[in-house]
Parts: structure tokens; sequence; C-alpha cells
């Protein structure tokens, strides 16, 4: 039997792209000490809405990653309504990101660009 996973998003800008690609696109890197939550996002269109809005203007580039986690380990967190329907997040503790990272399922892909 196959285990259930949960589709994540998140919005990722170069810097943090290039330590994604270091670790052969399996794990997200550490958080800094200002970013003490990870916020993935529940879907497409609030991902995008994010990266056009923030990382491209940010760093004139901004990327969509897609990633799946064991839904068992997801199941210890809220989804977050943030403001409309679709403005739907986690809110994972940075101390808890390792243990995301050992959770996800493949590896982290990038399903979009903008600039």
């Amino acid at each position: 039997m196959t285990e259930e996973v949960i589709t994540l998003y998140r919005p990722t800008d170069p810097k943090e792209l290039e330590l994604i690609a270091a670790s052969g696109y399996r794990c997200w890197p550490p958080r800094s000490p200002e970013q003490p939550i990870f916020y993935p996002v529940t879907n497409e269109e609030y991902v995008r809405q994010i990266t056009i809005k923030w990382n491209v203007p940010a760093s004139g580039v901004g990327y969509i990653t897609r990633f799946q986690v064991k839904k068992k380990f997801m199941d210890k967190y809220q989804v977050q309504k943030v403001g409309s329907e679709i403005h739907t997040e986690w809110w994972i503790p940075a101390e808890d990101l390792e243990e995301l990272n050992n959770n996800i399922v493949g590896l982290i892909e990038v399903i979009g660009e903008y600039r």
C-alpha cells in the first residue's frame, strides 16, 4: 500500500533555488533567524500570485516549486486561511523543517518561472 502524500507549493527566489539545487532538489534550506516559520501554500493559483507580486519585484525572477510530503507528517499542522478562499498555507515552525525535509516524497520540482 502506498503512503498518502500532500502536494505543497512554494514561491522561491534565485538564492533559495540554488540551495535547493545543491541538495539535489531533495530538501529546503534552513530558515534564517528572521524567518521563524516555513510557509508552503496549498494551491498553484496562490503561489503564482505570491511569486509575481513579491519574488519578481524583489529578485527580477521568481520560481514556483511543487513538492509532496507524507500526509502523516502534515496532519500535525492546520491549514491557515490568510485571505480569500485560495489564500491558504501551512505554518511550519523553522525547528520542524528538518523533519519536513525527511518526509518529502520524491523531489522538489520547479514548475514555473516568472520575470
